[in-house]
């Protein structure tokens, strides 16, 4: 690819004006829509917008390359711009950005806009081309710049390839000087696997180049890995270079020396990782905890960040389950009020959707891919066992968190205790050994002290509510809507519904207040949700927008499940508000004596209350308290990075 080719001079603007990061996107966008290149600003925006939400495009040492594919472009174009002060756009170093790169993709153009981010990253990696980009005073100046850049990036390739073909078969890129013996192997790899992979990439292949060792260097990018180091590369080499900021596959390099470092490292400190790579000057990576685990995975940030990240993965595969089962219960719901309980379509959306097929995966999935995150491929049965026992023994959502936990540091744990085990007993471990005694740790943790201790906390919180009685009932209110958020499907919220339950089948005129309480006080957690991600886009992730438009339809329908990745993420902010809201939604439910005589249905029973109207009050309010406490609590997305 030729960046020249998106490069149109008619679009350069060589003394940018603007002074903040959104006035620098619009004026980039001017550019574009001036020239006929989009045909829809807004939209173009909004998805700029979006991208620089999950993570900046500042992308370090004076560079911007906001970028967007959408179907508002009609042609692909890169505009470039640079500003003579500075805009401060949120950069990853925190320095100003001075050149730009707008990158316009059109809908149907497939890749194209990851791989132009990766020719430019390439291009970008010297400072004294950097400086002669500055230096431009015209657009044609900046074109001949890059076609000359190009053309000698190009030649450089040509030469690296004809000098392995001459010396090794079959041809692999190997950067460096063939005669050298000197080889070193490494992976670059970034979060969003963009810039910063390929421009660790170049800066460990040119300085390779510069100290006469040969170096195969493996990315990670955007679309998988690609340059995958061979078993044979990675046997010659005296060391490897892991400059990543993300997992990579580790179980390959066992044996080797390891310098595992931030990608950031890769860019800047290249000299320094190629020679403690050739000296071997690093931790030998020890596969399977034998030895030292030292380097037994990539691990960057702090024990809150590694946390994070194992909720992270469990929240990402349970969250097409919290989806698919919660639109068609609520579709179930909806057909419900036309077609009576025995209706096939009503049972057969009900099965699929609820606790018998997709809501029954909801907790096993957390906790098993949670402990596999920790502890491997092997934790993953564990995980998943306990995640089930937890379900079974009313432990719920909580009990699935430490299940997943307690699985992947039980195999974590198991890896250093059979560490001293003969090698000739390596293939047994994870086929025998760690399924065994990895399942037997957590099966026997869970039920000696979760079941018991969670039943105890259920029965017990029943027995309060009984004998708190009907005297206060708006306190009794307060108290069953705010339960209904403190676990989302835990204990807490089981023993208030089940209290719900129980007042319902009694005989009496309020049969159906306190089922007003806790479904109105279980509407609100997604609710709140939905509308913190509608009202404040910036601290939200494009992934948590998309499921906070489908908490919507999970909250109308008393689904409060679908609130349970957000308070997986981030608790302390989530449960607060949420409990705030819904103690207040279900206080308001018996301030104003709303009946409602059905067990379940949410929005689509509001009609069968005594107050409809009311009913859907108290679900607001108490839904805009916690959406507004939420939004205004958490930190915008690029801060909390």
């Amino acid at each position: 690819m030729r960046i020249t080719d998106l490069l149109i001079k008619d679009t350069m603007i060589m003394n940018l004006q603007a002074t903040t990061k959104e006035a620098a996107i619009d004026e980039l966008i001017a550019s574009l829509a001036a020239n006929g290149r989009i045909n829809d600003t807004k939209l173009l925006k909004e998805k700029i917008l979006a991208r620089e939400a999950q993570s900046s495009t500042g992308i370090g040492g004076g560079i911007a390359m906001p970028h967007a594919k959408t179907k508002a472009v009609n042609e692909a174009t890169v505009v470039f711009a640079k500003s003579r002060a500075g805009v401060n756009f949120a950069s990853l170093d925190d320095e100003p950005a001075k050149l730009f790169f707008m990158i316009a993709v059109p809908d149907g153009a497939g890749n194209m806009h990851l791989r132009t981010l990766a020719s430019l990253s390439r291009l970008l990696i010297e400072s004294e081309f950097i400086e002669a980009l500055m230096n431009a005073g015209t657009p044609d100046e900046v074109a001949a710049l890059f076609d000359a850049k190009q053309a000698e990036q190009e030649a450089n390739e040509q030469a690296d390839a004809s000098s392995e073909a001459a010396t090794t078969a079959p041809a692999r890129v190997i950067t460096g000087n063939p005669a050298s013996s000197s080889f070193v192997v490494a992976v670059t790899a970034c979060p969003t696997g963009i810039a910063h992979t390929f421009m660790a990439e170049d800066a460990l292949k040119k300085k390779a180049l510069e100290m006469g060792v040969n170096i195969r260097v493996e990315t990670n990018g955007s679309e998988g890995a690609q340059n995958v180091l061979t078993a044979d590369e990675i046997r010659r080499a005296s060391g490897v270079i892991i400059a990543a900021d993300k997992n990579v596959e580790m179980a390959r390099f066992a044996g080797k020396p390891v310098l595992q470092r931030p990608v950031s490292d890769g860019i800047r400190k290249p000299e320094e990782l190629i020679s403690k790579a050739v000296k071997g000057d690093a931790p030998i990576y020890r596969s399977e905890g034998r030895g030292n685990d030292e380097a037994s995975a990539v691990k960057s940030g702090s024990i809150g960040s590694k946390i994070y990240k194992d909720l992270m993965n469990g929240i990402s595969h349970m969250l097409p389950f919290v989806v698919g089962g919660g639109i068609l219960l609520a579709i179930s719901f909806l057909i419900e009020q036309v077609a009576s309980v025995d209706n096939p379509l009503v049972k057969l959306l009900q099965t699929i959707g609820g606790g018998d097929g997709a809501f029954h995966f909801l907790i096993p999935i957390l906790a098993g891919f949670i402990a596999m995150s920790i502890g491997d491929r092997p934790a993953l049965m564990p995980g998943m066992v306990g995640g089930i026992m937890a379900l079974n023994s009313n432990a719920g959502f909580l009990g699935g968190l430490a299940a997943g936990f307690l699985a992947g540091y039980v195999v974590v744990g198991l890896r250093k205790a059979f560490a001293g085990l003969p090698r000739t007993l390596d293939g047994l471990k994870p086929i025998l050994l760690y399924p065994v005694f990895s399942l037997l740790i957590t099966g026997a943790v869970m039920f000696y002290l979760f079941d018991p201790v969670f039943s105890w906390l259920n029965e017990g919180l029943i027995d309060a509510l009984n004998n708190l009685g009907t005297g206060n009932m708006v306190l009794l209110g307060i108290i069953l809507g705010g339960m209904m958020a403190i676990d989302m499907g835990g204990p807490f919220n089981k023993a208030a519904y089940t209290f719900a339950i129980g007042v319902f089948t009694s005989s009496g005129n309020e049969n159906g207040l306190m089922m007003a309480a806790v479904m109105a006080g279980g509407m609100v957690p997604p609710l709140a949700i939905a509308l913190a991600t509608t009202l404040f886009k910036n601290k939200f992730t494009e992934t948590e927008r998309k499921s906070g438009i489908t908490n919507y339809v999970l909250g109308l329908s008393f689904i409060t499940e679908g609130a349970i990745p957000f308070a997986a993420a981030d608790p302390l902010r989530v449960l607060t508000t949420c409990i705030l809201g819904s103690a207040v939604a279900g206080g308001l439910t018996q301030l104003w004596h709303i009946n409602v005589p059905a067990p379940h249905g949410g929005i689509f029973v509001a009609a069968l209350s005594s107050n409809a109207l009311l009913f859907l009050l108290a679900v607001l309010i108490g839904s805009v308290i916690s959406g507004l406490a939420f939004g205004l609590w958490k930190k915008p997305l690029q801060a909390k990075q």
